[in-house]
């Protein structure tokens, strides 16, 4: 037999007490429940925060304590880690108390400050709070979400009142812009009216001459009556007189209600000048550009057509003697001549300066170094290449670069003579290449030469 339990005895007045009758279980006193904390709304000072103490802490702990789902997490560099995985801290705070045990633990060794419910700064103490699973945690988390409430309604209102000073600038601009429409519609409509006056007097003035035209006119006429056929001839003059004032009375009605029309467009222009400051911008500009294509014209600039060196045979596609170019400062100051034509020996150039290069490939560079050369200095550039040889002739160029290909059984050299030949007297001309006999015979012609090393050093610098 198992020894009974036998419990102790108690003083009698423990166990009646004093009035003898015996109590009942004494209860404890009750604690108010702290009101739980949703993770999932935590405003967002309060979940940066959060997470970015978690982050700290989730680099440190063992791995034992870290879950699963926030090991890839515990992976990212500390400074992206609260930024990327803040979320998923969160939710794993909420919802495992081993991880946030730990995180705690974390802290107290290493952050104790960030543990403070009382931190002057309301948003470390919430998020404190919250992590301590504080009674207070809730009325501390409603504050700072009211403070971040009100922050955003000030920074609201802050940018509503700019809004407005912008907006009254602009009505103010707008103020003003109407002052200065109206006042040109006032001078329009003033000088429409002046010269409406000046029609109107002119009618009438008109009007004058025409009435002594008829009483001229029923003047003779009774004249011719008494006066008998003698007067017909007078009478004839009258009336024709009469018909012709008739006619210039008519005609100046007609250029006077043409007038009246004018004015009454001239007003209905100035009511819409006043909204329509695109029209008169564009006008504007219309009017500019039609005086700059008139001056030039004027100056002969810019005109269109074909050139000399267009029509030179022996490729598809001034008088006396000229300098030898030796620095591309020189090259600079010919090419900034009005209206100068530059013209290449393609493969002495391009041999000089990357014969490396496939043909083709030095065919595309020096046409690229060239179509940026002529963008530069607004020169005529014509590029001479031996046709013997290329296969197949590119079927467009870069802007700005005429690119001639010698005939069959035509040299290169011989182009350039003839293109050189072919400009006027006068116009300004260089030709760029290293052979000598090239060199000489266009200078004979008037063209300056700059050797191939000196076109090269300056398009290296483009």
């Amino acid at each position: 037999m198992h020894p009974q339990s036998v419990e102790p005895e108690l003083p009698e007045e423990a166990v009646s007490g004093p009035s003898g009758a015996v109590p009942r279980a004494e209860q404890a006193p009750q604690v108010p429940q702290a009101e739980p904390v949703e993770w999932a709304e935590l405003p967002e000072p309060v979940r940066d925060r959060i997470a970015e103490l978690a982050a700290a802490a989730l680099g440190k702990l063992q791995t034992v304590d870290v879950p699963r789902q926030l090991r890839p997490v515990a992976k990212f560099a500390p400074a992206k880690r609260a930024k990327l995985g803040g979320t998923a801290l969160i939710a794993t705070l909420g919802e495992s108390s081993r991880f946030r045990t730990a995180v705690l633990e974390w802290l107290r060794d290493h952050r104790p400050d960030a543990l403070d419910p009382n931190a002057v700064d309301s948003v470390a103490g919430a998020a404190a709070a919250v992590l301590l699973g504080e009674s207070s945690a809730s009325s501390r988390v409603r504050l700072v979400a009211k403070n971040a409430e009100e922050a955003t309604l000030r920074a609201e209102r802050d940018a509503a009142v700019t809004r407005n000073q912008r907006l009254e600038a602009e009505i103010e601009r707008l103020r003003v812009e109407l002052v200065e429409a109206r006042s040109v519609a006032e001078n329009a409509r003033g000088e429409r009216e002046a010269d409406l006056e000046k029609l109107r007097g002119r009618l009438r003035e008109q009007g004058v001459l025409l009435r002594q035209a008829k009483d001229a006119a029923e003047q003779a006429r009774g004249d011719a009556e008494r006066g008998g056929q003698e007067r017909s001839g007078e009478v004839k003059t009258l009336r024709a007189d009469l018909e012709r004032e008739r006619r210039r009375a008519a005609s100046d009605r007609a250029r006077a209600e043409r007038a009246v029309a004018e004015a009454d467009v001239a007003r209905q222009s100035a009511r819409e000048a006043r909204q329509a400051d695109e029209v008169r911008l564009a006008l504007l500009v219309g009017t500019i550009d039609g005086a700059v294509e008139g001056l030039r014209r004027e100056l002969s600039l810019g005109s269109s057509g074909s050139r000399p060196a267009d029509t030179i045979r022996g490729a598809s596609a001034g008088l006396g003697t000229g300098l030898r170019i030796q620095d591309p400062t020189s090259l600079d100051r010919l090419l900034a001549l009005p209206n100068v034509h530059l013209i290449v020996d393609g493969y002495n150039i391009t041999k000089t300066g990357y014969p490396e290069l496939a043909l083709a490939d030095q065919r595309d560079r020096l046409t690229n170094q060239m179509s940026s050369l002529a963008a530069r200095t607004g020169a005529e550039v014509t590029v001479v290449f031996d046709g013997a040889g290329v296969l197949s002739v590119p079927a467009s160029v870069p802007r700005g670069v005429r690119v001639l290909f010698s005939d069959r059984g035509v040299l290169a050299d011989d182009v350039i003579r003839s293109l050189v030949a072919a400009e006027p007297p006068g116009r300004p001309m260089v030709v760029a290449t290293s052979d000598r006999a090239v060199a000489d015979s266009v200078r004979i012609g008037g063209a300056h030469s700059v050797p191939a090393a000196v076109l090269v050093a300056r398009v290296g610098r483009i």
